[in-house]
């Protein structure tokens, strides 16, 4: 008996975020594998693929958005569905892997959700992992199989550039934890860095006190580097005490616009001229303020998917950083 050797990739999406599955499979030139997807009256998740998926190389899209739990549930049943199936591989991406800023212990008794969550995905199937910025490079090593960590870093930073005088530019981390990824931003721009020294209350949530800024911003054009924006509290807060240093104007990036809770009105509310996410997360595209814009991903995880499959190296998308 021989075997041919063509491979089959499929690629296959969840209901969080199908548009910016579409957008990779147009990257791909290819389509979204037909999938019945429904709850039940108690809120059970019932997952078909219609199409035959034995021995084929298989890429399931899912965003962790609202209502995370069930986005992460669903993925991890469709996970389950293609491992029975017989799928010759199963690739999770997840262009924000959710709970992951729970990667340590602050305080005693308290879970590693983001291990949790690696564990799980480990468990249903999944053979590889691809996500976009995740909140630290640490929780690649929770994962057992190969993890593909992309960076929005090039399509955020390119256009940044094309927005003001490169020479006005100045860079800021938010707080001490993001200057590693500010640097590459100032690598990138050749921009100064500055630091917004910040003090977070660990028994309140989403409080900030912001104490000061290091770095020379007066008469700059401070870019705001994270990579998320949850409720908006702590970049909003960076922005005004930029403000009160003389900064001639705020332009905030952020892979993940989360944007919970009070966040659209204090992005409209803030002197920030503008913001700028990606669309790892459909609550960016729906925040509905003109001062917001959003910018795809899609080509960045489609090019990683076809290396991925043609066992090419995903290492080449990191080289320009």
């Amino acid at each position: 008996m021989t075997r041919g050797a063509e491979r089959q990739l499929l690629l296959f999406s969840g209901r969080a975020h199908p548009e910016l599955a579409e957008r990779i499979a147009r990257e791909l030139r290819t389509d979204l594998v037909p999938t019945t997807a429904r709850d039940f009256a108690n809120g059970e998740i019932y997952v078909r693929f219609e199409e035959s998926v034995r021995g084929a190389d298989c890429f399931v899209v899912q965003s962790h958005t609202t209502p995370i739990n069930t986005w992460i549930m669903e993925q991890l049943i469709m996970v389950d569905a293609l491992k029975r199936a017989s799928a010759r591989s199963v690739t999770v991406v997840a262009p924000f892997y959710g709970y992951s800023r729970q990667d340590k212990k602050h305080k005693g008794r308290e879970p590693i959700s983001a291990r949790l969550l690696a564990d799980l995905l480990t468990a249903a199937g999944a053979d590889r992992v691809i996500a976009i910025d995740l909140h630290t490079d640490q929780i690649v090593g929770f994962f057992d199989g190969p993890v593909d960590h992309l960076f929005a870093l090039p399509t955020l930073a390119d256009h940044v550039a094309g927005l003001t005088d490169r020479e006005l530019l100045t860079v800021v981390s938010p707080d001490a934890g993001r200057v590693r990824v500010a640097d590459r931003w100032c690598d990138r721009l050749g921009a100064p860095l500055a630091i917004v020294h910040k003090k977070r209350d660990k028994d309140i949530a989403h409080q900030v006190s912001v104490h000061e800024v290091v770095g020379e911003v007066e008469g700059r054009v401070c870019v705001l580097v994270d990579d998320m924006v949850d409720t908006a509290g702590t970049i909003c807060a960076a922005a005004d005490a930029l403000y009160a240093n003389g900064a001639a104007d705020v332009i905030v990036a952020a892979t993940h616009g989360i944007l919970s809770g009070p966040a659209v009105d204090r992005l409209k509310n803030s002197r920030v001229s503008r913001f700028v996410f990606t669309d790892t997360l459909p609550t960016a595209v729906a925040a509905g303020v003109d001062k917001v814009e959003v910018l795809s991903v899609a080509p960045v995880i489609a090019h990683a998917i076809r290396e991925v499959f043609e066992n090419g190296s995903v290492t080449s998308l990191l080289e320009d950083l």
